[in-house]
This record gives structure tokens, sequence and C-alpha cells, in this order.
């Protein structure tokens, strides 16, 4: 209920795609969907995909890289994602189930080799392939997937794990020459969070018209601002996947051109939709109390800024801290120092903030502690969203890591995730 306000109560959908979602029975809780199906039916797809950095990195993983590399990411139809079991250290029987499900979706599709597969959940089981191959029948029977709002929520619910909402977000854009396009995209993941690439599964889904290297290069980019900044635990999944499906089905103009306005501004709204969605699996951390945005300024370089937010997000002192309402910002000042990034102490300055503006703290000034005021920290660490800002004084590049608090629940989840 505390996050009903983060599922969507409309939406608009890109053109050429149907959604839905069905429970095969993998999931123990009775009626819980567990299998999820997204179908581009009549126009084919360009795709690209980030995966996981995990060198064991799961069957359906391994299965959608190789599609991708046969097709050149071109004329795919469908994604097939499963929840309740991950499907990975499973050896060759994994592989197999992973392109059975991949083989059951081309058939429903009339298709061949045209289905990416996505699986989320325990690791080291394998999968139901009765059921779930009993459940792509079903879902890819007439009148089974939509392009409703029902339709993509519950295609959100079917990827669920240890989430406690759906993840979803659609929106519609126009080209520079005022052509619409939509784009449309569900997230997964709750622990296991860290870039590079988390147990974190998304997909964006876009009417838009893109070639292949352009896609490539905007899915680049908003990865490495979006689900490559955000972090709960520090852990790296087997299985991340995040992949964008262009289907050119609002017919506008491809864009291609990588120094054009039409590129830049794609680019530039995926990263934000990406964004959007990767906040929203920060804000269901497990456990989580409080949504941390770290803003790293000043520094000479992207990854630089990034190194250093990355190592403040992941310092579990920062994150206990925080979730104790301890304004303790030596803890985050010793996390800079130890970021690996060469500094100058003395032009370091960090601030807090709540995320809605009503409160800020300068902690520290030019390498010394500076207005330390426990009674305004206390406000802004009773918020749910708090800012932290440092400003290493080096230069004009930035970059943002989005965390969330260590709690006492965090423990309990992951103490007893298979029972």
């Amino acid at each position: 209920a505390a996050k009903a306000h983060l599922i969507p109560s409309s939406g608009t959908f890109p053109a050429g795609f149907v959604a839905g979602s069905t429970a095969t029975g993998v999931k123990k809780a009775a009626g819980a969907k567990d299998l999820t199906l997204v179908v581009s039916p009549a126009h084919p797809c360009t795709v690209s995909a980030v995966f996981t950095t995990n060198k064991f990195c799961a069957a359906p993983v391994q299965v959608s890289r190789d599609v991708l590399l046969a097709k050149s990411g071109r004329g795919l139809h469908a994604l097939v994602v499963n929840s309740g079991c991950a499907n990975a250290c499973t050896g060759d029987r994994g592989t197999a189930d992973a392109l059975a499900m991949a083989a059951a979706v081309d058939r429903s599709v009339g298709k061949q080799n045209a289905t990416l597969v996505m699986s989320t959940g325990v690791i080291g089981q394998p999968l139901q392939m009765d059921k779930i191959t009993k459940g792509i029948d079903v879902l890819a029977g007439a009148g089974k997937l939509a392009g409703s709002l029902e339709a993509w929520l519950a295609a959100a619910q079917g990827i669920m794990t240890t989430d406690t909402f759906p993840k979803l977000r659609s929106q519609e854009f126009k080209t520079p020459a005022g052509k619409a396009y939509r784009m449309a995209g569900w997230s997964k993941g709750a622990g296991m969070i860290h870039p590079n690439m988390a147990t974190m599964l998304s997909a964006i889904f876009t009417d838009a018209s893109i070639s292949k290297p352009a896609l490539d290069a905007a899915v680049k980019y908003a990865a490495d601002r979006s689900f490559n900044a955000i972090s709960i635990d520090g852990d790296t999944s087997t299985n991340d996947t995040f992949a964008v499906f262009a289907n050119g089905a609002a017919e506008g103009p491809e864009i291609s051109d990588l120094s054009s306005q039409a590129f830049l501004e794609f680019r530039d709204r995926l990263t934000v939709f990406a964004a959007d969605l990767a906040k929203l699996i920060v804000r269901d951390g497990e456990g989580a109390t409080k949504f941390v945005e770290i803003h790293v300024k000043g520094a000479k370089s992207f990854q630089d800024a990034k190194n250093v937010a990355s190592t403040i997000a992941t310092s579990p002192l920062v994150k206990t801290a925080i979730y104790g309402k301890d304004a303790n910002w030596g803890r985050i000042v010793c996390a800079v120092g130890y970021s690996g990034i060469d500094i100058q102490p003395s032009a370091v300055n960090l601030h807090f903030a709540s995320l809605d503006g009503a409160d800020s703290l300068h902690l520290f000034k030019n390498g010394e502690p500076f207005d330390v005021n426990e009674t305004v920290a206390a406000r802004i660490l009773a918020k749910e969203d708090v800012l932290v800002t440092v400003d290493l004084g080096l230069g004009s590049e930035e970059a943002r890591m989005y965390t969330c608090d260590f709690s006492h629940e965090y423990v309990s989840i992951n103490a007893d995730y298979r029972s």
C-alpha cells in the first residue's frame, strides 16, 4: 500500500506491441503471475541489450546474446520472461530449456529465431518446462495479449520476485519534425542490485524507427546513467538484462545519424525513461526505507565521478547511517577518500538535502567540517528521499548513483529467501 502511488493508473503505449502474463504454477503462491510475453506480431524489431557482467551468467543470458548475434539485432518479434526460477548454474539442461522457451514462442508467433528470453528467481534450480510451455501456449492464444494498461501492468507483475509492486512506465514523445512515438517499459529487482547490471531485468519497447548502430549507442549511454547507476546491496546477479525493442510502427523517419538532433533527443529521452525505471527498483529495494540520490560533481571525467558515487552508494557504513538517520558525514568523506580517484581533500565539499528542496546542509567545506546542524540534519533524514552532493572541485564532469539504506528487514528477507 505504501508504494501504491508508484503504480500507474493510465498510460500511452507503443503501436504494434501486445503484452500479457499468466500464472503457470512455478511460483509457490496460488495464482501468482510468473510468465510474461511481449510480442510485435506484424513489425520486426531492432533490438539492443546490455547483459550481466557476472561470469556465471545464466542460460537465458547466453541464449539471448546468441540470438542477437545471429540476427545482428534485427528481425526480432518477441520477449518471454519467467519468474520464480533464474535458470542459472543449471548446465546444459538450462541452456536447452532457455532454447525451448524461445522456440515455443517462435512457433506461437510463426517466426524463427525471433525471441529473447529472460529468467529471474532462485539460482541453481531447473525450470519446470511442462508448466512454462503450457503457459506460453495459453498466452499466445487468441485474445490473451493486448495493448492496454491492464495488459502491460500484468506483464510487469509477471516478472516480479521479491518486488512489492509492478514497475511500469509509458510516455509519448515527438521528433523534431513533429512525428509522435511512444515508449513503454517495465523493470524488476529489489535485491542483488549493483552495476554492472544487477538482479535486474528491464525491457523498453518503442514504436520509433531507429537503426541498429544508433540504438546500440543510445542503449549504452542510457544504461551507464540508469541501470548501471543503481545499487541496493553491492551484489551483481547472474541474470541481469536491459533490452530495448524498436519496431518502427509509428512510421516516422528512421533515426540513424548519431550527430542529429533526432538521435540526441531519442538518446536523452531513453536515458531519462530508463533512469525512472531504475529509480523504481531502488525505491523497492529489499527492506529499504530511504531513497538516496548521490550526486558527484566537479570531477575530471564522468567515470571519475561515477566511481566516487558508486563507492559511496555501496558503503554499508553510509547506508546503515542513513537508515539510522545519522548525518555521519565522516563515513561519506571516508568513502570518497578510498574510491581510488585522485582527489584534493582541501577541495572537497559535501551537502545533505531533502530531495523536495525543503532543507539543505553544507556539512563539509573545503576539506573541513562546516555547518553540522543536527536539528536540520534530523529533518532531512526523517524524509523518505535524501540527496547527497559531493563536489570534488577538480573539473566540470558529474555523475549520479541511486541507492537506498540498509535496514534490519533487508537481512531478514535475504536470510529467508529460499524458504
